[in-house]
């Protein structure tokens, strides 16, 4: 018997006054998926992520998600107050709701906080403020709510954004780990050459879903053109797909045109 996906988004529009900002988008998250959305700015792709994760709601279309399905979110790192007076530990406690009689984080839940962040790289770091962590560490620390709080699928908004090649290649690393143990991922992302052409799974968004497959799929001039608006250039390097903007053409002097 087929397993029902996780989420699926049916003819999903999303307007919020403005005209659509999603038209008419279809999309299935299947179990296990490492999914990447990438597109323009104002293509639509985090108010994909919302709908998918249930806090934007359709202006028509619908959303389906899986009975009892958790979920976590990683949001954008420049969007977040790193001022705020936590240490990792307890900002990854307070991830999970609490009652009244336990409002603060109990020694079982500490010794959880520890298998977070000892699967995510972070070992011995839950103590420190959240303002003294490297960018990556920051976003370790945000995937390590999402594992805390026992999440099934974690979206994540523009993982890679203000991180150096390195650090962004750790995260890619990172994320294919976590989805090789089982987590399903969707995530949004700008950076095509860094981020999603090392992903499995991508849909090429501007408003309407323009196409979904593997890189190979959907890193082509005829979808990247349509996705992002103008001509672009795919070239083969270190056989990984490497997306450039097409160069303008100028049009040659005439013959009879005087030069100075």
């Amino acid at each position: 018997m087929a397993t029902a996906p996780m989420i699926e988004a049916a003819g999903l529009c999303v307007d919020y006054g403005a005209g659509p900002v999603l038209d008419n988008a279809d999309l299935v998250v299947e179990e296990g998926t490492l999914l990447g959305i990438v597109g323009p700015s104002g293509a639509g792709k985090s108010t994909l992520l919302k709908a998918l994760l249930g806090s934007v709601a359709p202006t028509a279309g619908r959303v389906t998600r899986r009975d009892g399905l958790t979920v976590g979110l990683v949001p954008q790192v420049e969007h977040i107050d790193w001022s705020f007076p936590v240490t990792v530990a307890e900002c990854i406690g307070m991830a999970r709701a609490r009652g009244w009689r336990t409002p603060w984080i109990t020694r079982t839940e500490r010794a959880e906080i520890g298998d977070a962040l000892d699967r995510l790289g972070l070992t011995g770091l839950g103590d420190r403020h959240i303002r003294d962590l490297s960018g990556g560490q920051q976003q370790r620390v945000f995937l390590a709510r999402s594992l805390f709080t026992n999440a099934q699928v974690i979206f994540l908004d523009e993982p890679t954004s203000g991180l150096d090649v390195r650090t962004r290649h750790e995260v890619v690393h990172l994320l294919g780990e976590l989805n090789q143990q089982g987590l399903t991922i969707v995530l949004t992302t700008h950076d095509v050459n860094g981020m999603a052409a090392h992903l499995p799974d991508i849909v090429c968004l501007n408003t309407h879903i323009v196409a979904r497959g593997a890189p190979a799929d959907v890193l082509v001039a005829d979808v990247l053109e349509q996705t992002y608006g103008s001509p672009m250039h795919v070239l083969e390097h270190g056989g990984m797909r490497v997306v450039v903007d097409a160069p303008h053409s100028v049009a040659p002097a005439s013959m009879g045109e005087a030069t100075g």
